[in-house]
């Protein structure tokens, strides 16, 4: 029997344990992979083009005259409305939706006319009826003058006593008197007609100018009332209208500067969504009155430009120029945004698009006027710089993006 188990024993397959078993091998192919895996990420990062954004140098000499100020402000509207109903009813049909343009006049939402209608009936059946006591009353009285004709005639020839021709008189004169008071009774019921059917066309609510609307504030259903309820169920308005010809810039300037600014002035204006657009415009008025509590003064500015990018309460960067024709000398070298600029210790530096390829070049910076950086030397006019160009490296491959 042990003999036997001995003969299985010798016939039983050897396994490793897994420590046992080499390692070398899967750690070389492992190296293999990662080197292989590095090698591909470097060669798509040099040879994929990375999208980017440029901004052209444009040449100090004819740069325009240099700021004398910079503040900030926001862009608003000198005329808008928030639309109400003259009566308080409930919206049976709202007839606008934001960024929709109106007309003057033109119908943005319609109140539950039920009320008015039935009052505007009431005064038409009013009116009827004080037409037809009217012409009743005249009716009598034509019949009275003949009679005071008749007696007037009889009299005359003693064929009546003086007392019926007195009668006669009296009956004449008192339906004068109805006449002139019917008369007025129907003067009175046109004007409530009038003012019934008023009462009708105040359901229909209208833009009161040409604009765009920029809220809409009811729906169907609700209650809207011309002045608050002061519950929080009943709107006040049923939208906002703006009148886009109408914008303007509002800058708060410090007052101890307000003696740079004049009105007429040029300047430059950036919107803070769109900095690296520059819109012309021109001082309109310096408002009379100061903020003690932060010490500015509000100036108003007209913008050269009714591009539909401006809208109503954007932040804006405004610099006052200089007249040109007081102006120094022309400067030298370029002016770039300051977005295209990258400050190190080693000093400062920007990427030029040169070939399709970015090209770092060093710079030398003087001064900065709003989002604006003066390079004196390093770049020529017409030049391609990289905005925002973190993260790039010199000659790498990039492609201009289209926003």
């Amino acid at each position: 029997m042990d003999r036997a188990d001995e003969m299985l024993s010798q016939l039983r397959i050897q396994r490793r344990t897994p420590a046992q078993r080499s390692r070398w091998p899967g750690w070389l192919w492992s190296l293999v992979v990662v080197v292989a895996l590095l090698a591909g990420w470097l060669l798509l990062s040099t040879t994929r083009a990375v999208p980017v954004q440029v901004a052209q140098a444009r040449d100090a000499a004819v740069g325009g005259p240099a700021s004398v100020l910079d503040a900030s402000g926001f862009v608003y509207a000198r005329r808008q409305a928030t639309v109400s109903a003259k009566i308080t009813g409930k919206v049976e049909e709202v007839l606008i939706e934001e960024g929709m343009r109106v007309e003057a006049g033109q119908v943005m939402a319609r109140l539950d006319p039920a009320d008015a209608q039935a009052q505007l009936a009431l005064a038409e059946a009013q009116r009827e009826a004080a037409r037809a006591q009217l012409g009743e009353i005249q009716a009598n009285l034509e019949l009275s003058r003949r009679t005071l004709e008749r007696d007037r005639s009889l009299f005359e020839r003693q064929l009546v006593a003086r007392a019926q021709l007195d009668q006669s008189q009296a009956q004449v004169q008192a339906l004068q008197a109805r006449l002139a008071s019917a008369q007025r009774q129907v003067a009175v019921a046109d004007d409530q007609r009038a003012l019934a059917a008023i009462g009708v066309e105040n359901t229909i609510i209208r833009a009161p100018f040409a604009g765009v609307v920029t809220q809409k504030a009811a729906q169907p259903g609700e209650m809207i009332s011309p002045v608050s309820a002061g519950g929080g169920f009943t709107r006040t308005g049923i939208g906002t209208v703006v009148d886009m010809g109408s914008l303007e810039v509002e800058v708060d300037v410090n007052e101890a500067f307000i003696g740079r600014v004049q009105p007429g002035m040029p300047v430059q204006a950036a919107l803070n969504a769109y900095p690296d657009w520059r819109i012309d415009g021109e001082v309109i008025a310096i408002i009379p009155a100061a903020d003690r509590t932060r010490a500015t003064v509000r100036v108003r500015v007209r913008l050269d430009s009714d591009d539909p990018r401006i809208v109503p309460d954007m932040g804006v960067r405004v610099s006052f120029l200089e007249d040109t024709a007081a102006s120094a000398e022309p400067m030298p070298g370029v002016w770039i945004p300051a977005r295209a600029l990258v400050e190190t210790d080693d000093g400062a530096h920007v990427f030029r698009v040169a070939d399709d390829r970015a090209r770092r070049v060093a710079v030398e910076t003087g001064q900065r006027r709003d989002a604006d950086v003066h390079v004196p030397a390093g770049l020529s006019d017409g030049q391609s710089v990289v905005l925002s160009p973190e993260g790039l490296r010199d000659g790498q491959r990039v492609r201009v993006a289209t926003r």
